[in-house]
Order: C-alpha cells, then structure tokens, then sequence
C-alpha cells in the first residue's frame, strides 16, 4: 500500500491523490489546477501516470478543483468507474461541460484578440491557447460515473471498499473512508475532501468520523479562526446598503456550485426581513441555473432551516427580485443597465466565464463593489482584486482597481483551525500518521504545529510527488 501526492499538495487547488493496492492504481479526486496559465496548463494536461493504467476514481465532491480535470484523463485514456455520491454526479453533468464549454469560449476570445492586437502590430505576450479539453472529452467521462449514497459501503476491487460520509461543505460533499486489505495486511484510511462548518445555509454539519489509522486532510483555514457564520447576515445587509446608498452595482464571484446558492438563500432572507432595497439581483450563470436546479433535486440533503422555506410553501432559491440569466445577449444587456443592482456569477475566483466581462466593467468606478464570498487561491485574479492590487489584469489588459473590496470570509464552506482539530478529534486515538494537503504552505505549517501540540501525532505536509507507504 502506498500513497502518492500529485495534486493540492503544498498548494490549494488541483486536489489529486493516488493509491496504491495489490497492484493497482486508484486516484482520490481529478481536480483541475488553477493558477498562472501556462504552469495550470502544463499540470493538467500532462498526468505523471499513464491515465488508462488507473483502475479507478473516486470523488470527495462536485468542485473543479477536484474534479475538473477528469475529461483530460479520459481524454488521455482512462475508461474505468468513477464513483461519488448521487448529488455530485447530478451536478457534474452540469458543470464538467460547462468547464469544458468556457474552456473553449475563452480559448477562442483569447485567440480573437491576440489576432486583432497583431494585426496593429502590438505586442502583447498573449500566446495562442488551446482549450484543455473539448465538450466531447466531458460527454464521454459522465457515462463512467457510478453512484454511491452517503453512508452506504462500496466495494471498488477485493481488499478496498469504502464509504462516504458527509462532510458538511457542500451539496454531496463526502468524507471517504476506506477499508483496505493487502496480503493479509489491513488498516483504514480516511480522506477529508474539503471539510465543512457547522450552521453553513442549506449544507448538514459534517459527519463525525469513525477511528482509521491514517489520514489524508484538507488544510485550507489551517491559521485562521472565522467569525460565526450567524454574522454574515448583517455583514452582507450593510454591504449591499453601502453599495446602494451611491447608486454602485454590485458584482459577486460565486462558485455556481455551492456557493451562489448560499448567496442567494441569505439574500432572500434578507428580502422577507426588509432588510436590503428591492433591487434587482441577476444569477448569471447558466450553470449555476442549471446546479440549482439540481439542488432543488436533492432537497433530502438540506439542513433544517432551508427545508423550513419548502414547508413554507417557498422556493428557498426563487424569490421576486431574483433573476437567473442564461442567454449571452441577457448577459451583455446587463453592463448597459445603471445601479443599484447586484450581478451574482462564476467563475468564484475570477479565472474564466462571465464574471470575467462583468469585472471588466465594473471595477474601474468607485461607486461600484466586488464582494468576494469565498477562497482566492495564489495566482488568480480573485487573489489580486483579495490583495487590492492597484492595477489587475482581465483578458490581458490592465484594469485600475477603484471599485470598492468587500471580503465575506464568514460564508467560507472550509472549516478553520479550531474546526479542523474539531473533526480530527473522533480519530486521534487511533491514528498513526496526518497528511495534509489542500492548503498553502504557511496554513498547512500552522495546522501541522497545532495537531502535534493538541494530540501528539505525526504529521507531514507531502511535496508534490511525494510517496508514503503504509
């Protein structure tokens, strides 16, 4: 037995690791690196394994960054199971062609304007991009998803079986556990995915876990505490009235998977508590469309106070001022109308879509706002507008930063310090070794220190590359 790190390893996105098991090769998670372009591109589309020799995937959650590179895989050859809970299947068939769609868009945008800047002979370092994958490549990964409910046990191969449980960050967001046997030789190993919070909108608290001997955990909040999540409200309430009170649009990254519909849950709590203006609020995002659909699907995985809306006789996600936008030239129309309004789109952290053309719009007017709803990884572009770089760039050009910054760390699906020692703790007794992944080096260190001073354990923040047995 023996586990490999390749991806979010020392780094937040890209989650991809690789066990090894009576001779065979199964990947936890296929996430799509994100960051500088031509590093993003060079990682994912160059596996540092032959993708037909995987025998198996098996997936913690729905976000790209842990998912989103698996039409490369099969692109590359892979033809084999990729098992996940029935909710992140169902999103999936949403948000993997519309990966590979804005892929393709973007590919094409960034190649018609590097042609017209050459045409005015201007030299502008934008090299010709070829989309990663193709809305084809995506279509012919989701035939080889196969479900398995939360809490339920699965056999993938003889000597590993597993179970999801739910891990409390989002809509079919697990927790793996896995039963491992090899010549004889077992142990248990649990994979975190990305763990949630307690009292998030619309997700259940994350399950507690069962005694493994080993551990491979996210550490993406591993130094910071958050504020309570009952905050938010008021937080958001005052921002949107600020932004208002001046006439500001207001622009919202959001991750369509998750997040938006958290977004959207508090807005509308805020609507019926006549806490905010009657202002318009367009979700556009034909995936995040799509994705809430599918969460309207799988109302069974509510928590207590979203399910209260359905009682009601209310849509948790549908309300008067809301508005979902599919069509492009809908999209467009929306940098001609003037504010207040609030726009809610993807990507969350401003790296490809919609949101790309609403920023290019919005970001140079003082008056407007940027409200920022989740983590920023190094290098994006919502990393920049976080850091309040004077100048950012979008499409290539740079943009002077005026409008106005607005971080809501508190709606953060990602556990903090003392949550993930929290989630640890049903397991410290029994655990030999703590990897952990899914963090920035200083956030992993932070975390690496607090479990060795709370619970004595081992602990190593693997490199990428790295191999550990077991």
């Amino acid at each position: 037995m023996k586990l490999t790190f390749w991806g979010a390893a020392q780094t937040v996105t890209g989650s991809m690791h690789e066990l090894a098991l009576n001779g065979s090769r199964f990947l936890l998670d296929c996430g799509l690196y994100q960051g500088r372009r031509k590093e993003a591109r060079e990682r994912n589309a160059n596996f540092p394994f032959n993708p037909s020799s995987v025998d198996a995937v098996l997936l913690s959650h729905a976000h790209i960054d842990h998912t989103g590179n698996l039409p490369t895989l099969v692109k590359n050859g892979f033809e084999n199971p990729v098992y996940s809970t029935p909710a992140t299947i169902d999103l999936l068939h949403s948000m993997l062609l519309d990966s590979a769609y804005l892929q393709e868009k973007d590919a094409a945008f960034l190649s018609k304007r590097r042609s017209r800047r050459h045409a005015l002979e201007v030299e502008n370092g934008l090299e010709i991009v070829e989309p990663l994958y193709s809305i084809a490549d995506a279509e012919r990964a989701l035939p080889l998803m196969q479900p398995v409910p939360e809490g339920s046990t699965k056999e993938i191969a003889p000597g590993f079986s597993y179970q999801p449980l739910d891990a409390g960050h989002m809509l079919g967001s697990t927790s793996l556990v896995f039963d491992l046997n090899e010549n004889g030789r077992r142990l248990r190993l649990a994979f975190s995915g990305d763990i949630g919070r307690r009292n998030l909108p619309i997700t259940k608290d994350p399950q507690e876990m069962p005694p493994v001997d080993y551990v491979i955990m996210e550490s993406t909040y591993g130094d910071r505490l958050h504020k309570t999540v009952e905050a938010v409200k008021d937080k958001l309430a005052d921002a949107v009235n600020r932004a208002c009170q001046r006439g500001g649009k207001i622009v919202i990254p959001a991750f369509a998977v998750g997040r938006t519909q958290q977004v959207i849950l508090l807005l509308h709590e805020l609507a019926n508590e006549n806490r905010i203006p009657g202002i318009p609020i367009f979700v556009d995002s034909p995936l995040a469309v799509n994705v809430t659909e599918v969460f309207r699907r799988h109302a069974n995985l509510f928590d207590d106070e979203t399910r209260t809306f359905l009682e009601n006789g209310e849509d948790p996600f549908g309300f008067r001022m809301l508005r979902y936008v599919r069509e492009v030239n809908e999209s467009k129309a929306l940098n001609d109308l003037r504010g207040p309004f609030i726009i809610i789109s993807a990507s969350g952290m401003c790296e490809a879509g919609r949101i790309l053309h609403h920023l290019r719009n919005t970001i140079e007017d003082p008056r407007n706002m940027v409200l920022i709803t989740g983590f920023q990884a190094e290098h994006t572009l919502g990393r920049k507008i976080v850091d309040k770089w004077p100048e950012v760039p979008i499409f290539g050009e740079p943009m002077r930063l005026r409008a106005e910054v607005v971080k809501l760390n508190e709606l953060s699906g990602h556990a903090d310090q003392n949550e993930l020692l929290g989630w640890l703790r049903p397991m410290a007794k029994s655990l030999k070794h703590v990897f952990l992944v899914h963090g920035e080096p200083s956030q992993s260190a932070a975390l690496a220190k607090a479990i060795q001073g709370v619970y004595g354990l081992p602990v190593t923040v693997p490199s990428r590359g790295e191999s550990f047995p077991l």
